[in-house]
């Protein structure tokens, strides 16, 4: 007996040593993350830097500021905003891309990541002129987004990921049918990790506005583009009684969904926030009845789309309104949270929307299947395929 436990006791020092040799010798390695954004309220790219800080890396974020951008909180790991003059089209992308190659070669760093196909040539050229290695991460289906379909820098785009993915040899995105699609066009295995939110509940203290309070509130939350139904969910609202549809989040079509809010007389209804940084986001998200994640079929980026938001909908334990697309009727399927609809008319939505604030019986089988599929859908289940990733690679 003591023979056991003194081996036992041996192999348990010998793997604390280990653990402590592996932690120290990746605290040599550094990873720099590139995405075109301003960083604030990219809860993705959040959880995978901190994720491979508290794995023992040196972790650096790299994105854009402008003139008037929010400041930024610290973090445990590093962050860095290039400044840029432009705020967006073309002039934008060649800035922050030139910025960016010239901050990644002289950068000391072992992997450089490209963040979606926007940051993908200066990182890839980057890390080929300085010999480091190169991992891709794609956070959608790029070249076949609403905003590229039908216009001729489409051509400029797929002509960049027609020439890079086929020689990147570590990359990963955010669902399998993604992952399928890029091996079918230029043979590359793609792995896969979902965008799911932590476990955490990070208690925020922030001040709830008075004009929300004690309503039923209809929720969306994320960038406002064309084709992911908000336009259809405020039509909706001249028929709903009794609760406001609550919009958080900022993008190109907001001055036109603003100014249809206003032609319909539904300022009372209809109440934009702008954006929220992400450790704030689940405050808001917690008030609302529906959490709403409808897109148009227009192109496989939407047909394949898996949001955030819809993690975010069930970790804070509300119903969800969905489109029948792939993948998140897949989650749908599996659990039973809510509605899924084929098309957007009107008396489609108004009747779902009724239905799922009013269906007392159906609410209760709701609930009870989103405590399920929180325990399955979060960071902490998913992160593990994360650091396959940069563990093989370092």
């Amino acid at each position: 007996m003591k023979t056991v436990f003194f081996l036992f006791f041996c192999c348990k020092i010998q793997l604390s040593v280990q653990l402590f040799v592996q932690k120290k010798m990746q605290r040599n390695k550094k990873i720099i993350l590139a995405v075109t954004n301003n960083l604030i309220s990219d809860q993705r790219l959040n959880k995978v830097c901190q994720s491979l800080f508290n794995q023992g890396f040196k972790v650096c974020l790299v994105g854009a500021k402008f003139q008037r951008s929010a400041r930024l909180e610290a973090r445990d790991y590093q962050t860095f905003r290039l400044f840029l003059f432009f705020r967006k089209g073309p002039l934008f992308y060649a800035e922050y891309n030139l910025k960016l190659f010239f901050y990644l070669l002289f950068s000391k760093a072992n992997v450089f990541v490209a963040n979606d196909l926007d940051t993908l040539l200066p990182v890839y050229l980057a890390s080929a002129f300085r010999q480091k290695k190169l991992v891709y991460d794609s956070h959608e289906y790029f070249t076949e987004v609403p905003e590229l379909i039908g216009r001729k820098v489409r051509k400029i785009w797929l002509k960049i990921e027609q020439f890079i993915l086929p020689r990147v040899k570590n990359s990963y995105t955010v669902c399998q049918s993604i992952a399928n699609e890029y091996q079918r066009l230029y043979g590359i295995e793609m792995k896969v990790v979902r965008n799911f939110p932590t476990k955490e509940i990070i208690d925020s203290q922030i001040e709830i506005p008075h004009y929300l309070k004690d309503k039923k509130i209809i929720l969306y939350q994320g960038a406002l583009n064309v084709g992911r139904g908000v336009e259809y969910v405020i039509r909706a609202m001249q028929l709903i009684e009794d609760a406001v549809f609550l919009i958080i989040g900022d993008g190109d079509i907001r001055k036109e969904l603003m100014q249809e809010v206003e032609d319909l007389n539904l300022q009372s209804k209809v109440i934009f926030i702008g954006k929220v940084p992400f450790n704030q986001l689940l405050e808001y998200t917690k008030l609302a009845q529906v959490g709403i994640s409808l897109f148009e079929d227009r192109g496989l980026s939407y047909r394949f789309s898996l949001p955030n938001r819809l993690f975010d909908y069930i970790k804070a334990q509300i119903p969800v309104l969905i489109s029948n697309l792939p993948e998140m009727q897949s989650i749908m399927n599996k659990y039973e949270i809510g509605i899924s609809i084929e098309g957007f008319d009107n008396d489609q939505i108004v009747w779902a929307l009724n239905e799922m604030l009013t269906n007392l019986p159906k609410r209760k089988l709701w609930q009870q299947n989103l405590e399920k599929a929180a325990l399955e859908y979060n960071w902490e289940n998913e992160e593990s395929e994360l650091f396959k990733i940069y563990l093989n690679l370092l």
